[in-house]
């Protein structure tokens, strides 16, 4: 059902790193992306696939992990991602990629979860070191990157009280609590 993929499905950021997702996996993820809408049907995304060691490596480094948290910088080595998909916007098809490359990421996290693993969306990457290291042409935006590995964390949903902080927090063992809005907070009423 998906109410129980979309529950299952958080920001996992901290994964068993010698658990392998190959590059079929990958693959499988992408082609979901296929049948997905987007803006005028433009199309216009493109995708690096990883599932190197060495690779992933690379590109952790150009990566930031969670913004709120903020004495922690990653997760360890033995605590990495498996694998990375890369998100690129083809400037010479379109030039706003935010609602597509939105959809493909969550369609892919989503079929991620259906097989048995999780992932994170991060968008705080290093841009230009990124465009460098790997020699990703000017004509391709890097807009998102995809942490895909087996969770080793619990992530936990709570409501969140009026007027209560929106940030996330880990307790002392280490299990990460994500606040949300109630239905209250989320639907409004016509005034007319």
């Amino acid at each position: 059902m998906l109410k129980d993929l979309l529950l299952k499905n958080r920001s996992y950021r901290r994964f068993h790193a010698d658990k392998e997702i190959s590059e079929q996996q990958l693959t499988e993820l992408v082609e979901l992306t296929r049948y997905c809408g987007c803006a005028a049907n433009l199309q216009p995304l493109r995708y690096l696939l990883s599932a190197d060691a060495d690779r992933n490596e690379r590109i952790f480094k150009h990566l930031g992990w969670a913004g709120y948290l903020k004495e922690w910088h990653g997760p360890e080595p033995s605590e990495r991602p498996s694998a990375y998909i890369v998100i690129l916007g083809d400037k010479t098809i379109g030039d706003s990629f935010a609602c597509d490359s939105g959809i493909a990421a969550q369609s892919m996290l989503l079929g991620a979860i259906e097989k048995g693993f999780a992932g994170c969306m991060i968008g705080s990457i290093q841009k230009q070191k990124f465009r460098e290291e790997f020699k990703i042409p000017t004509r391709f935006d890097i807009v998102m990157v995809v942490a895909l590995g087996y969770p080793a964390e619990e992530v936990k949903l709570v409501d969140k009280e009026e007027g209560a902080d929106i940030k996330y927090w880990r307790d002392d063992a280490g299990v990460h609590y994500v606040p949300k809005r109630t239905m209250d907070h989320l639907v409004l009423h016509w005034i007319n």
